[in-house]
């Protein structure tokens, strides 16, 4: 019998394990379905010190639909830090004004001013840590690379910027800023700061945390209306049922809704249609799908020798608002040093929408725990997102004819010709894809809200003892990469753990 358990130890789960369990007098037990690294001597190079992300030996091996008739990988890490560990290390804080629409929903508790503290608790900024909007003494370390670390694709970009007229931005996270400028990265150099390192190097010397890896959880156990344990598979196939006071889902904005389904929390239909036994009809749990669509402008270098895999793919970062949109810094532009892993080298200059509309869905695949759920995120089916992106793309050729990223390439791969605005347009509708960003799946919101899935607190609306803490529960996706939020939310509702315990029932 354990008070807490938490299913996911990654970016959100680590942060809710540490707080936790900074109450000695807490038992927590903390699950994660990929391998565990206890230091570095045994810790794989690229979780720790390399440039690429993981792709494969740490991943999922998903696969999602962006658009109609299109299947591709959707790259998750099943490894102690999550996505943290494989990800690209950009450290962006969402825009003042989505929190303040979380609170607008009646979700008083995630206004900016009560998000900016555990912003500022989980950083350690290098570079801005005197300022009053940024922490300096965090668990995560934020730095920016200086221009002179730059590759050359990304010097280009950041002087493109300035020809064609975007201001400097020295801090993204700035909650005033806009422009083009260094990304905010948890990253030092080559070494990545995951959640795996920042948050639960030092926390996993208390007694009072158990961690078990390499054991999938299959589902939550419930008993007369409330949530009474875990039941999990451990690498030998063995299946333990372990009971606790709570039950913590950070598994991520998919692996958390499918473990919700599969214990039979989610929309009648789809339970019955696998033989899963309805415990509470949940018509939220999958919905609301939401992410940011992107499409990219490919470019052939004139020296092959400018494309180097073991360099880092993005160090800067563009944000900017598109022409006519009440919703500031809407789009993002970013250099890509690399595109893919083609015979050809090649770079690229991607085009994202930040506030997104459109909303796609999850569903299970079937009840078998070993089975990906599908993945079905309907970009560009919504078209305010469909002329945005196409807009972004159109800045994002500005930026491929502009001095000095004209200069690296010898021509634009993609899209080709002078295609306008409808041709850029239909390009998005067919080829739009994922920035990886996924989120909302288990949303929070007020009781009234028949998709809501989880209050304010993380609360399963629907059974007692269940909370969910990670990107599943975003009302919508911020304008940001997510995992700096994602970290946010393991933050804060971990400490509300360890100080409000009450109201978990601990």
């Amino acid at each position: 019998m354990f008070d807490i358990i938490i299913i996911g130890a990654g970016s959100a789960g680590c942060a809710l394990a540490a707080r936790a369990s900074e109450d000695p007098n807490r038992t927590v037990l903390l699950i994660e379905a990929g391998p565990d690294y206890a230091d570095a001597q045994t810790t794989p190079f690229d979780l720790v010190n390399g440039h690429n992300n993981s792709y494969t030996a740490h991943d999922w091996g998903l696969a999602y639909a962006p658009t109609r008739d299109r299947q591709v990988p959707l790259p998750r890490g099943r490894v102690t830090g999550g996505s943290s560990a494989v990800n690209t290390a950009i450290a962006l804080r969402g825009m003042p004004e989505d929190f303040d629409e979380w609170a607008d929903l009646g979700l008083s508790e995630w206004s900016w001013q009560g998000v900016l503290p555990p912003y500022k608790r989980l950083e350690r900024d290098l570079d801005f840590g005197d300022r009053d909007y940024h922490g300096d003494a965090g668990p995560i370390t934020i730095r920016r690379y200086p221009v002179a670390e730059m590759t050359l694709q990304q010097q280009a970009f950041l002087e493109a910027a300035r020809a064609l007229g975007y201001p400097d931005c020295p801090d993204a996270n700035d909650p005033a800023s806009w422009g083009a400028g260094p990304q905010p990265m948890n990253k030092l150099g080559r070494l990545r700061i995951s959640c795996a390192i920042g948050y639960l190097a030092p926390a996993r010397l208390r007694p009072n945390l158990t961690l078990r890896a390499e054991t999938l959880v299959t589902r939550v156990l419930t008993a007369n209306g409330r949530c009474t344990g875990v039941e999990f598979r451990h690498r030998d196939g063995t299946i333990e049922a372990v009971s606790s006071k709570l039950v913590i889902l950070a598994a991520g904005a998919i692996m958390s809704p499918a473990i919700l389904m599969r214990s039979g929390l989610g929309p009648r239909a789809q339970l019955q249609a696998h033989a899963i036994e309805v415990i509470r009809d949940l018509p939220g749990v999958g919905q609301n799908l939401c992410d940011h669509p992107a499409l990219s402008v490919t470019l052939k270098p004139r020296d092959p020798a400018l494309v180097d895999h073991d360099k880092p793919i993005i160090q800067s970062i563009l944000r900017y608002t598109a022409e006519g949109s009440p919703k500031r810094n809407d789009l993002q532009i970013e250099m890509l040093a690399f595109a893919g892993r083609q015979q050809a080298p090649l770079f690229a200059i991607a085009g994202v929408v930040e506030y997104q509309y459109g909303r796609g869905e999850l569903r299970l695949a079937s009840a078998d725990p070993d089975e990906a759920p599908i993945i079905d995120n309907r970009f560009c089916e919504d078209e305010r997102d469909t002329q945005r992106l196409a807009a972004c793309l159109r800045d994002v050729l500005a930026f491929a004819n502009a001095k000095p990223v004209a200069d690296l390439a010898e021509a634009v791969v993609f899209p080709r010709g002078t295609p306008t605005h409808e041709d850029l347009a239909g390009l998005c509708r067919r080829f739009a894809g994922s920035g990886y960003h996924p989120c909302g799946t288990a949303k929070m919101g007020l009781a009234s809200d028949p998709m809501a899935v989880v209050n304010q607190y993380g609360q399963c609306h629907a059974l007692d003892g269940l909370v969910v803490a990670d990107a599943a529960i975003m009302p919508f996706v911020p304008r940001a990469n997510i995992n700096l939020t994602t970290i946010m939310i393991g933050e804060k509702i971990g400490e509300w753990l360890r100080t409000r315990p009450a109201l978990y029932g601990l």
